[in-house]
Parts: structure tokens; C-alpha cells; sequence
């Protein structure tokens, strides 16, 4: 092979150096406190497979920027002139080893605030050079921040002023961290830290900046990642970003993906990246939440009882297995689910969900909402909490505190179209239609191919007596799979009734009858509706006595009292334009 040929050959991943870097990104998450992170990492070592090689060109694993081609650590951004603990050139001295150690042993007790002084006695950018002692200050400040800010909130009631508490500490590590970066001296870590402060400050734009150079630095750093995806409120975002080409690029536009309702879109990458971790049971769950938000909820389920198998004590995700079945009403399998996870792990969030979803498929509605409650106390930002409090508290006609859950699930993330949605059906509830349409098409913004928001949309626009829009509404929940049959349904009425399109109506009644049909569901009155419309219909200056006369039968065989009479009025009629047809055509003969 010639040196141009090897320079052309395709760069490949292979197993062996996967492994590596994951082994070194775990220890490196591991000793500057990413629990999570570390934790995410280690899961996703375990589920790899042996001995894959994969070619690197895939379209999720490729730079936005096509001009891209150097190194990420060469991306205009210098290298950190201060010393990191892995560095080659220079080693950490005795004492300073010694700080550090006792540093980071302060922080996993949660001694927050005895760590951050330990290491800069005047509350500023540690002297040291070293890269951990400097993101472990900042972290510390940052969680004390955190931490003094949810106990502010706790003893505020009034939630105009609970928005307003910030993290105090904000401030000062902007100051102090802004001058490393304007230099270029910060590692991945230091970059990612920086970007969270630059995020919670709602400088949203410097802080994607910081964070892109972040996962660039530190392309296995997940939770920049996460936070990076946060700020990328849509796909077009992605075109200001300068990703690094490697294989967590991937997992990072499925993780979006999701967040922005491109399901099918996340589900081709996910099975791509399953061929490099088939055994993940993190790439399984999100599979299992892209099937859901499908609302393939048979596949979902099926995704979930193997992670289970797979992981039994493994309570991230479940909240939603349990949505899943709570929409099933399959009332065994959920006592189940939560009696397992109460025996996991009582004290989390996702098993307080559980619980509340179990009471409220059993209408306790009130200890539902206890116990999402219970599930905010132990994380106030923990967003399906919130939304199923929302629909609780409409469930017991509880407006008022509907309305500031679901304000404050999409506080937490505006993605949230749950929350828009449940807004817009509380708002209508109070009849403000106009507030209701404006929550409504912030939900089919955000799930503009899902049939529910169209046809709630649509429905608030006919109680402002707009059928036009209406009409185009429930339009657009018909071509997007309407599985209820309510946009049909309503069509025809209302060509029949505003529009006077009889013909319109009858295509549409025809539609509806033929999905009730399939779903053996001919009894309800809306299905007589439509029957009694398509038997006159077709009756009216004798357009087809054949179809009259079939839906006719129809009508004998699930209307009740008044209808049968009509329809026997109507054969009747039929007979009698038969007979004088008949006639007519005999006495044409002779």
C-alpha cells in the first residue's frame, strides 16, 4: 500500500482503545467528584463489545463544522499551561498531592465549604497551578451556591420570589474563572465548570461556547454533554457549534434528539450505537423512552421489562415504565414495579413517581399527589413530579395549584410539552380559551406530528366559534394518525352543521365509521351520528339507495328507540322510490 493510499484509508474505532479511554475517563470523573458522570461511563465499559471495529464516518459522529479537521485540543483554543495530575512534564509536589487528597476527601463527605476554603484561604482562584485543585474550588463554590439556594427557596412560600433566589457564588467564579479562559488556560474540566456558571447566569451563548470547547477538550465528559444539550433549544443550534468528531457525538444527538421530539431520528442512532454497546442499559432506556414518546407503548414496555431483567435495581427511567402502564391500566404490573422499587430505594424520586402514579390509576388522587410531593422534596427540580402533580390537581378540580405545577415543570424545561399541553386543558377548563390556545400551540410546537395537540388546539378554536381554523387543525391531527378518531369525528360535524358541505361530511363521517369499525367500537353514539347522517345523505335526491339503504341497517342493528324509528321511516322511504321506480320503468316498457 502506497503513503497516499494509508493516508486516505478511513479512520476506524477499534475495541481495545475505546476501552482505554473509557477506563481513563472514569478515573478522571471519579477524582474531581462527577459521580454521575463517572457512573454513566462506567455502565456504558461494561455493555461494550468485544472486539468491534466500526468505521468513524457516520453522519452522528462527524463535526457540524465541515472545515474542521484538526485535533479538537488544536481548535483555536491553547493548551492548559497549568499542571494537570496526568501531565508528563511536571509532577504535583508532595505537599501539594497531600492538599489535594484531603480536598477531595472533604468534598465526598460533603464538606463543601471546608474543601473550598482548604484549597483558596481568601474565598479566591487558588495559587496552586495545579487543573484538579482549581475545578475543585470552583465546584464547591458552585454546589455551596446550589445548596444555600434550594434551602432559600424552602423558606420562601411565595413563588414570584422563589424564581428570583440565585446562586450566590455565581458571581464571583465568573470573575474569577473568566481571565483563565480569555487566556486559553483551562482543560476540559475547568472549561465545563465554567460553562455551567456561564448557563445559570443565562448567558447562553458563551456558555454553549464553553461547553462545546469543553466536550472537545474532554470528549467522554458527559455531563458537559447534557448541560450542552439543555442550551440547544433547537436543531438549528447545532450549526453555531463546533463538535468534536468522535463517537460520544453520537450519543449526544440522540440525547437531543430526543429532548426535541425527533424520535425516529434518535432511535436509528441509538441501534447504530448499540452495535458498539449491545449490552448498555443506558442505550436500552433511551430505545425504551424513544418508543414511548412514539407511543409504541407495547415496544416500550417490552424495552423496559428487559432492562429490568437486565438491571432490576435500576430506578432512572422507571417513572416513565410506570406512565406506561398507568395508561395501560395494568394495575398488577405497576403494584409490582412499585413495590419493587420501594424495596430498592424508598427515598428516590423516580420511587416516589411510581407510587403516586400506582394511587392515581387507583383514583386516591389525594395520596397521588402526596407522594409527588414527597418526590419534590427530594429533588424540586425533578420534572415528571411536577407534570404529574399538574394532572393530579386537575383531576380533583384543584386549578390554582395545576397551573403553578405545570408553570413550574416548564421553568424547569420548556421542552416540557406535557406541562404546555396540561396548561392549555387548565386554562380551559377556567374557559380563557385564548389563554388555553396559547399553551396549546406551544405544545404542537414542540410535538407538531402529534395528533392529541392539533385536535386540543382544534377544539379550542371551535369554542371561540373559528371554524376555519378549527377545521385546519383538526386536519392536521388527521394526517398525523389520529388513534382516538375524535379529528374525523369533528370534521364532519362540523362541515355538516357550520359549513353546510354535506358532501365534505359524509367523507369525513365515512372515515370515522370505518376506524370504529376496525376497532369493533360501533355502539357509541357518535358512531349513530354518523350513520344517521350517511342513511340521509345518500337518501337525499336518491344519490345511492343501495349505500342508504345499508347504513340503514346499520342503524336498526346499534341505535336505540328514536333512531330505529328514523331508520325504519327511512327503509320505508327507500321501498316506496324502489316501487315507483319499478313502475315507472314497466309503464316506460309497454
Amino acid at each position: 500500500m502506497s503513503g497516499a493510499d494509508a493516508e486516505e484509508a478511513p479512520r476506524m474505532w477499534h475495541e481495545h482503545e475505546v476501552r482505554a479511554s473509557l477506563r481513563m475517563a472514569i478515573r478522571a470523573t471519579s477524582t474531581r467528584g462527577l459521580k454521575k458522570s463517572s457512573l454513566w461511563l462506567a455502565e456504558l465499559l461494561n455493555g461494550i463489545a468485544e472486539g468491534f471495529v466500526v468505521p468513524a464516518a457516520r453522519p452522528w459522529a462527524q463535526a457540524v463544522d465541515p472545515a474542521m479537521d484538526e485535533h479538537p485540543s488544536q481548535m483555536g483554543v491553547k493548551q492548559m499551561p497549568i499542571s494537570g495530575a496526568a501531565s508528563s512534564s511536571s509532577s504535583s509536589s508532595s505537599s501539594s498531592l497531600s492538599s489535594l487528597l484531603i480536598a477531595k476527601s472533604m468534598f465526598d463527605l460533603d464538606e463543601l465549604d471546608r474543601c473550598a476554603q482548604h484549597l483558596s484561604s481568601d474565598g479566591l482562584l487558588p495559587k496552586s497551578q495545579n487543573a484538579k485543585e482549581i475545578f475543585l474550588w470552583a465546584y464547591s463554590l458552585y454546589m455551596v451556591g446550589e445548596k444555600r439556594k434550594e434551602e432559600e427557596i424552602c423558606e420562601v412560600a411565595d413563588p414570584l420570589e422563589q424564581c428570583q433566589i440565585r446562586n450566590g457564588n455565581l458571581r464571583l467564579l465568573r470573575t474569577e474563572l473568566a481571565p483563565l479562559h480569555t487566556e486559553g488556560a483551562m482543560d476540559g474540566y475547568i472549561l465545563y465548570i465554567y460553562g455551567v456558571v456561564l448557563k445559570e447566569m443565562q448567558a447562553k451563548g458563551p456558555a454553549r461556547r464553553a461547553l462545546a470547547e469543553a466536550v472537545s477538550k474532554e470528549p467522554l465528559l458527559w455531563s458537559a454533554w447534557l448541560d450542552l444539550a439543555s442550551l440547544c433549544s433547537e436543531k438549528e443550534d447545532l450549526d453555531q457549534l463546533r463538535l468534536p468528531e468522535h463517537w460520544m457525538t453520537g450519543f449526544f444527538r440522540a440525547h437531543l434528539a430526543l429532548e426535541l421530539q425527533q424520535n425516529q431520528e434518535a432511535m436509528e442512532i441509538l441501534i447504530d450505537l448499540a452495535d458498539m454497546f449491545p449490552r448498555s442499559s443506558y442505550l436500552l432506556a433511551q430505545q425504551a423512552l424513544a418508543q414511548y414518546n412514539l407511543r409504541n407503548f407495547d415496544e416500550a414496555q417490552e424495552h423496559f421489562e428487559l432492562l429490568i431483567a437486565r438491571d432490576p435495581h435500576r430506578l432512572q427511567n422507571m417513572d416513565t415504565y410506570s406512565n406506561i402502564l398507568y395508561v395501560k391500566e395494568c394495575k398488577a404490573e405497576l403494584s409490582y414495579l412499585a413495590h419493587m422499587a420501594v424495596r430498592s430505594n424508598k427515598y428516590r424520586p423516580e420511587t416516589c413517581c411510581i407510587v403516586g402514579n400506582y394511587y392515581s390509576l387507583k383514583a386516591q388522587h389525594e395520596r397521588a399527589v402526596l407522594y409527588f410531593k414527597r418526590a419534590l422534596r427530594l429533588n424540586r427540580r425533578y420534572l415528571s413530579a411536577w407534570t404529574l402533580a399538574g394532572h393530579e390537581h386537575v383531576e380533583m378540580k384543584n386549578t390554582e395549584a395545576a397551573i403553578e405545577a405545570y408553570r413550574s415543570a416548564v421553568d424547569i424545561n420548556p421542552r416540557d410539552y406535557r406541562a404546555w399541553y396540561g396548561l392549555g386543558q387548565t386554562y380551559e377548563i377556567l374557559l380563557m380559551y385564548f389563554y388555553a390556545l396559547h399553551y396549546y400551540r406551544k405544545a404542537t410546537t414542540l410535538r407538531p406530528y402529534d395528533a392529541r395537540m392539533w385536535a386540543a388546539l382544534a377544539g379550542c378554536y371551535e369554542k371561540l366559534h373559528r371554524t376555519k381554523e378549527a377545521i385546519k387543525c383538526y386536519k392536521r391531527a388527521e394526517c398525523h394518525n389520529d388513534r382516538e378518531g375524535i379529528a374525523a369525528q369533528r370534521l364532519a360535524s362540523l362541515y355538516a352543521e357550520n359549513l353546510q358541505d354535506r358532501e365534505q361530511a359524509a367523507y369525513y363521517y365515512k372515515k370515522h365509521l370505518a376506524r370504529r369499525e376496525a376497532e369493533d367500537a360501533m355502539g357509541g353514539q357518535d358512531a349513530v351520528e354518523a350513520l344517521r347522517f350517511l342513511a340521509g345523505y345518500y337518501l337525499k335526491d336518491e344519490i345511492d339507495l343501495p349505500q342508504a339503504e345499508r347504513f340503514c341497517e346499520q342503524l336498526l342493528d346499534y341505535a336505540g328507540r328514536p333512531e330505529k324509528k328514523e331508520a325504519e321511516a327511512m327503509l320505508r322511504e327507500i321501498r316506496q322510490l324502489r316501487a315507483a321506480a319499478a313502475g315507472a320503468s314497466g309503464t316506460t316498457s309497454s
